[in-house]
């Protein structure tokens, strides 16, 4: 069976560590793969890694890293198709969605791509007498990011292509549970030309979680995910005077009014609730009919939910994919 490791400092890199995790098929419920967990000692490696390739290119002209990112760009492009497929191998959704998710992260490498401009400062002379006032940006340092398993491409490109071309390192914790998506942007990273240390992945749980707030080389961190998690790593990243963003669990609610359109409230509703197999954090999670909507609200709804093709990502039929992952709800 294969196994899914890390990417340190340029290449594909084992670790110490003999635990392991299941990465399946959503559509057939099959293990595809297992992915090794990071000790802490693997992550300190990694992190000492991005440190060493720091200074480097910290002192990259800012020019020089955005030819980076737009290879890195057209790589991507060029290889859209097997980037999609393996977020529908691994993730679920269906292809179009997987798709759409892509390239809402290449937008981000895009804009990377204009980081010359955004990195100029400011100057104002005589904000006071004989005062001038100016501002530089310079990079941080090595930054990490954790992210979640319902975005295994976008996501991660909310953050490092933005902090690489600014001049940072970093260090990925994608989810275990589809990471091999992040492992393959990686190598096109590398095939872009970044230098080895620059972009590192790192795969594990909460033991590579808790590595990366406590390593005091990692000088900022940034989290998308659940919210009782976003609070932990808020805190400890905090204790551990680090940067950081945590975003945490959304919930969206939806008023339907009396005089509302029916039918674009129904198609509405439906594509919130269940595009990108529901998972995503826009997904609708109350809908509050109000005066007499309810009843027929309800009922134009079952129908459309009736009606909804379930089925595997690559199936062109299919207007949903299947859960990633089984969890279980209590009835209270």
């Amino acid at each position: 069976m294969k196994t899914i490791q890390h990417f340190v400092n340029g290449k594909s890199f084992s670790g110490e560590s003999k635990r392991t995790g299941k990465i399946f098929n959503p559509a057939t419920g099959e293990q595809e793969a297992e992915v090794k967990l990071a000790t802490t000692k693997d992550i300190n490696e990694a992190v000492a890694n991005a440190k060493k390739a720091f200074d480097a290119w910290a002192n990259t002209p800012p020019l020089q890293r955005a030819r980076v990112m737009f290879k890195f760009k057209e790589l991507i492009e060029k290889n859209s198709d097997e980037l999609t497929k393996i977020i529908v191998a691994e993730h679920g959704k269906v292809y179009e969605d997987a798709k759409g998710s892509l390239t809402r992260g290449l937008e981000v490498v895009e804009y990377a791509c204009g980081i010359p401009q955004m990195l100029k400062g400011e100057f104002t002379e005589n904000v006071g007498t004989n005062v001038d006032s100016w501002s530089i940006r310079q990079p941080l340092g090595v930054c990490a990011g954790i992210t979640p398993f319902n975005f295994p491409a976008m996501v991660p490109m909310w953050m490092f292509p933005m902090a690489i071309a600014c001049g940072n390192t970093f260090v990925l914790k994608p989810s275990e549970k589809d990471p091999s998506c992040s492992m393959r942007l990686a190598e096109l990273l590398k095939e872009a030309g970044l230098p080895d240390g620059v972009f590192n992945v790192v795969n594990g749980d909460k033991e590579a979680v808790d590595a990366l707030i406590n390593n005091k080389d990692v000088v900022a961190m940034s989290f998308v995910g659940s919210t009782p998690i976003a609070k932990y790593i808020y805190e400890n990243c905090a204790k551990n005077e680090k940067r950081v963003q945590a975003l945490g669990g959304a919930k969206n609610h939806c008023v339907v009014m009396p005089d509302c359109d029916l039918d674009q409230a129904v198609n509405g509703l439906m594509g919130a609730a269940y595009g990108s197999a529901g998972e995503r954090c826009m997904a609708q999670s109350v809908a509050v009919a109000v005066g007499n909507m309810g009843d027929k609200l309800v009922s134009s709804l079952a129908k459309k939910v009736e009606a909804l093709k379930v089925g595997p990502g690559m199936d062109k039929k299919s207007e949903m994919g299947p859960l990633s992952y089984k969890r279980t709800f209590s009835k209270s």
